[in-house]
Formats: C-alpha cells, sequence, structure tokens
C-alpha cells in the first residue's frame, strides 16, 4: 500500500539531500569537535557552517544560534533563563492555545509560586490582545507566544506584539517551532529576544533544535557542563545531526526565496475546498486569512476523529486529529476547546498539514477517499441520526 503523509506538523521526512550531507560523519568524520587535532577541527568547521545555515534561515548572527535536542528543550531554557534572569519577578504570561512544551511547563511554574496567565483566543484562534496588554505588569518576567499553531496553523502577529512587550522592558519568546521553514522569519525585525525552532518539523532529522538568543539577551543556561555552544549548552554536540539541521535550513531558505510555499498552499487549498464541497457540516478550525501554508484542521461534525484516522490508515492516508484523546481522555483538544469549537465538531475535527513532497494525485486520492468515509461514520452515528431529525 502506497503511503500518503499529510501529518507533516508531526514530524517530516528526513531529506535526502540532508541524509547525504549527515552520513560521513557518522563514518569518517568522527572527530570531536572540541578536540585540538586537525581531525576534530574538520568537524568544528561543519559545525560552523550549518550554525550559519541556521542563523540565514531565521535572519539571526550565527553567534546568537544554540544547538539544542529538541523544540521543547529550547521552550523550556528559554522560560528557565528568563525566570532566573529576573528571579525577583513571579508573573509568566502566554497564551491559552501553546504546545504542551510552554503549556505544561507554565501549568507546573504555577505550582512553584509563578503567577501566571493565559491569554485567550477567538473563535477563529486569534489572540486577545488587548488582555494580553493589560496582563502585563512591573512583576512580568516573560512572554512566551508561538508564531503558527500546531494544530490550526493560525499565525500571531509576533512582530507587532514584540514592539510592545519590548517597551515595557519585558523578555519575549516566541516557540516558532511549527512557523520556520514555512514561512519568512526575520529576527533582526521582529525584535524576539528569543526563539525556538526544531529541526524535524523542516525535513531535518528528529533529535535537533536550536534555540536563537538575541545578542545582548540576559541567559543562564538549562545544562550546565563543559564550555560547548559558548557555554550556553554543555554536552558533547550531536553533529552529525547538526550537519543535517544546518543543510535542512540551507534548502529551506532556498525553497522560500523560490515561493515554494505557493504550491504546498495551492494544494491544501484545493483539499480544503473539495471537502468543504464534498461533505455537509464540515467547516474550518481556525483562520483562513492567516495561517501557515501548508495546514488546515476542518471538524466533520457528528463523529469522532480517531474513527475517521482509522478508516483513512486502512487507505495508507496519515493525518491527524484534532481530539487529542490521551490517557483515556475524550476531551477534544485544548486548543480547540480555547477556541470554543462546538464538542460535535471538535471531536471529529481532523488536521491536514502538507510538505514539498506533497502530490497533486495524493490530494485528489484524499478528495475521492475521505467524503464515503464520513457519510458511513455517520450512518452509524446517533448524535448525526438526532440532528438530522431535529
Amino acid at each position: 500500500m502506497t503511503v500518503i503523509y499529510v501529518d507533516n506538523n508531526a514530524t517530516t521526512k528526513v531529506a535526502p539531500e540532508v541524509l547525504e550531507a549527515m552520513l560521513p560523519y557518522f563514518s569518517e568524520q568522527y572527530g570531536n569537535p572540541s578536540s585540538m587535532h586537525a581531525f576534530g577541527g574538520n568537524v568544528a568547521g561543519a559545525i560552523k557552517t550549518a550554525r550559519e545555515n541556521v542563523a540565514n534561515l531565521i535572519g539571526a548572527t550565527p553567534g546568537e544560534i544554540v544547538f539544542t535536542s529538541c523544540g521543547t528543550e529550547s521552550d523550556g531554557t528559554a522560560i528557565r533563563a528568563a525566570i532566573e534572569s529576573y528571579p525577583d519577578k513571579k508573573h509568566i504570561v502566554t497564551s491559552r492555545v501553546e504546545h504542551p512544551a510552554i503549556k505544561n511547563l507554565y501549568e507546573s511554574l504555577s505550582k512553584k509560586g509563578y503567577r501566571t496567565t493565559f491569554v485567550p483566543v477567538d473563535s477563529k484562534g486569534k489572540l486577545d490582545i488587548d488582555r494580553l496588554y493589560d496582563s502585563l505588569g512591573d512583576d512580568t518576567a516573560v512572554v512566551s507566544l508561538m508564531w503558527g499553531n500546531n494544530e490550526t496553523g493560525v499565525i500571531f502577529p509576533i512582530e507587532e506584539i514584540s514592539r510592545e512587550i519590548k517597551s515595557r522592558g519585558i523578555l519575549f519568546h516566541t516557540d516558532a517551532v511549527q512557523a520556520v521553514g514555512k514561512i519568512p522569519i526575520n529576527v533582526g525585525d521582529s525584535g524576539v529576544d528569543m526563539l525556538s525552532l526544531s529541526g524535524h518539523k523542516f525535513h531535518a532529522p528528529k533529535g535537533i533544535g536550536a534555540l536563537y538568543i538575541r545578542k545582548g539577551t540576559k541567559f543562564s543556561p538549562f545544562m550546565i557542563g563543559g564550555h560547548q555552544e559558548s557555554g550556553r549548552r554543555g554536552g558533547t554536540e550531536n553533529t552529525a545531526a547538526i550537519i543535517g539541521l544546518g543543510k535542512a535550513a540551507e534548502l529551506a531558505t532556498e525553497h522560500l526565496k523560490k515561493d515554494g510555499y505557493a504550491k504546498i498552499s495551492r494544494l491544501r487549498d484545493k483539499l480544503e475546498q473539495a471537502l468543504l464541497e464534498k461533505v455537509p457540516n464540515a467547516m474550518v478550525n481556525g483562520d483562513p486569512e492567516n495561517r501557515l501554508p501548508n495546514t488546515t484542521s476542518i471538524a466533520f461534525e457528528y463523529v469522532e476523529g480517531e474513527a475517521i484516522l482509522l478508516m483513512m490508515n486502512e487507505h495508507g492516508i496519515c493525518a491527524s486529529s484534532g481530539s487529542a484523546c490521551t490517557s483515556g481522555s475524550l476531551e477534544p483538544s485544548h486548543v480547540l476547546r480555547a477556541m470554543g469549537v462546538p464538542f460535535t465538531a471538535a471531536h471529529g475535527s481532523i488536521r491536514f498539514s502538507l510538505s514539498r513532497y506533497n502530490t497533486e494525485d495524493e490530494i485528489d486520492e484524499i478528495i475521492e477517499t475521505l467524503p464515503p468515509i464520513i457519510e458511513r461514520l455517520r450512518e452509524l452515528s446517533p448524535f448525526w441520526k438526532q440532528a438530522m431529525e431535529g
């Protein structure tokens, strides 16, 4: 069975060029980049190039890039650095639709004496900016907001928000894990103090990320050890993965310059429009006018997302559900609940997230396969029958 993979916000295929760039560092080029000899120095030079490529992707300078193990580590490092740098400030701010890497960290800190503000969003997932600004005070240590939402793709106006936050002298971090490589980002223009990114979201391997730290920002390292990363993140470098991240960043920069996401956006729109036309009682979650070019979240009312996924899986179609039923919970995702999406729709929400490797034929196959699946599931749904009779 051929796999049709439209779950790229979960993870992406490692680009062939990335794998090719990495392979020598598992075999011939195995030196430690901290060693004094030339064999290790060659590896250090490759890491330097990778750092330059990552910096170039987001408009940073190489010295502002710290390699980490993933987006979650980058997020945690940024927030802990902020509160350690300003120990007298006990107020931290984020939104109600953040990734668990931030959401759960803030909830943990709230049990350790920190006053947390979770700023609400409207029905389209747009941030209540007035509430955000009203929440800020002299006691605020850090604001952390995602650049693009992992479930709906909704983009927050980070540059606009950054100007206001910076005018108040508050540290500003953005979780840009879903945005980097998909939309143009220039940290120099945005004014953010720290930015998190993760390689496996744009065709690098899993297990490698980076944290941008604006020059001059107060910073306390989370991983304390050796001198690596200019003393900001101890531990021997994950050389092959760093090389892979650098190559993926180079490819993403080229892709953005060629407006490669125009094709992806067109395929996303084609899929979305066709499904909305063919399936009654379906709707888009989020803001269609302001979202990542590869992402759509569609709610199919009166059916369970998990059932849709299982039946799509039988046809080799890989997507994800908007209802995060983990640990036995049947609650819809916190993102959709924060947006006020009705339970009948939230439970049947499916996220399709495309990449540059998706084809027109794959989109056509999904358009042909999914509507009969929804129809069949609704025939089995007592909620659908009640809605039709009511």
